[in-house]
């Protein structure tokens, strides 16, 4: 993985969640171009920023780097809400997924 993965995947993300790099920036308290600047290699966000733009993001770091996952921000906003359910809620969410994955939605 190379630093090119993290510009594009900064720009993936930001495009799902459907904001502009100039508002990113300036929500994240920076210049208008601070976004653009990433994306382009003119800069590199350290540790610290990184942590920001993945929260800004609505994504874990390791969602971030999971290449596979192609939709981070929507099951992070799935596992967020199912995090103050009861077992027996979240095991009735996963039987309707198993359900929904195997093309069976009649009982």
């Amino acid at each position: 993985m190379d630093y090119q993965f993290i510009r594009q995947r900064i720009t993936e993300l930001r495009e799902k969640k459907g904001v502009a790099e100039y508002k990113m920036s300036l929500e994240l308290g920076h210049s208008r171009n601070y976004i653009q600047n990433i994306a382009n290699g003119k800069s590199k966000p350290s540790i610290e920023e990184f942590l920001y733009i993945c929260d800004y993001l609505g994504v874990t770091p390791s969602d971030f780097f999971d290449e596979q996952n192609k939709r981070p921000i929507l099951i992070q906003k799935a596992v967020d809400g199912m995090s103050s359910l009861s077992d027996q809620d979240i095991l009735l969410i996963i039987s309707l997924i198993d359900r929904m994955k195997n093309g069976s939605h009649n009982p």
